[in-house]
């Protein structure tokens, strides 16, 4: 089934097939609700931290990524809820170090103080670290059977960790001294390993819990890849020309900060044009899959139009 781009994708259309996006992003809030409860044994102070960020709301991306793989693999999304979750963990820890002073140093999240402006530095990194050990807790107990859920684990460790997005933001980082001598290919690398990889971790686990064939997963693992580039062009190009009330957080910061950009090395019209071939490309890799995967290729779409 070919791709064809419209330029009218909206969240709410995203949402409107057949209400699965709502459907999946309700069941990951109510369970993100459950698993984030720590008992006695946590301080009260931590677990306030941790809920702040983490039941902050949002398009909830990744984890309902996880669901809708998984469903296009022929499995049952409620069997990947945990694994949705975790990755959304991960997701919300990497957000609280991110915006702390040392990193990007970001006052707004999702429309509120970010964690550090709340709670300060230090538990808000404590935060993050108990967010991202939690996620591979609840992988390890609670997705079966157990070698999918050890294949789960590598999955999310390798995507988020020295040489994903860790190694991407380290790179981002050194990239602010190098912007004279920046390529494309440069910020690519940074981004494929940034923001590309948790997607396709996203998109992986969910295949192997469904238990696709390898070909489904190498094809759904460069589909993630795609979008996660594209989700990062979109990213810089909000950033320039996007509004600060619907995006929830400060515009125009970017530039001010040295970042590395698409814009930045493009221009935004090339920028736009890169953004496109990426989700064609995307589309492209599903068409084996049929129909069961049109509600991937509407996200890829989203991604590409988005306004916040």
């Amino acid at each position: 089934m070919p791709c064809v781009l419209r330029p009218d994708i909206t969240e709410d259309a995203v949402g409107g097939l057949d209400s699965t996006w709502n459907a999946f992003r309700g069941r990951v809030n109510a369970a993100l609700e459950k698993y984030v409860l720590q008992g006695t044994g946590c301080p009260s102070q931590l677990q306030a931290a941790m809920s702040y960020s983490l039941l902050a709301g949002g398009k909830r991306l990744r984890p309902v990524l996880v669901l809708l793989a998984c469903e296009a693999c022929g499995g049952s999304p409620e069997a990947a809820l945990p694994a949705a979750c975790a990755l959304e963990m991960v997701h919300t820890y990497s957000l609280i170090h991110d915006d702390l002073p040392a990193m990007d140093d970001d006052d707004l999240r999702r429309g509120r103080p970010t964690n550090h402006k709340v709670y300060g530095e230090a538990l808000a990194i404590l935060a993050g670290d108990a967010l991202l050990t939690l996620a591979f807790e609840l992988v390890a107990r609670d997705v079966q059977p157990p070698h999918i859920a050890a294949a789960c684990c590598a999955d999310l460790a390798n995507a988020a960790g020295a040489v994903g997005m860790v190694a991407g933001q380290v790179a981002d980082l050194e990239a602010e001294s190098l912007t004279e001598a920046a390529t494309v290919e440069l910020l690519e690398g940074i981004h494929r390993r940034k923001t590309g990889r948790l997607l396709c971790s996203a998109l992986t686990m969910g295949a192997r819990i469904a238990q696709a064939d390898t070909d489904t997963l190498s094809r759904l693992q460069q589909y993630g890849l795609n979008i996660g580039l594209a989700f990062q062009i979109t990213d810089d190009l909000l950033d320039v020309r996007g509004n600060a009330e619907k995006i929830g957080k400060g515009v125009n910061k970017d530039a001010a900060l040295g970042k590395l950009t698409y814009p930045s090395l493009l221009g935004i019209e090339a920028s736009e044009q890169r953004a496109t071939a990426l989700i064609e490309a995307a589309c492209h890799l599903l068409e084996p899959m049929g129909s069961r995967a049109q509600p991937l290729r509407d996200l890829a779409q989203f991604i590409l139009h988005r306004d916040h």
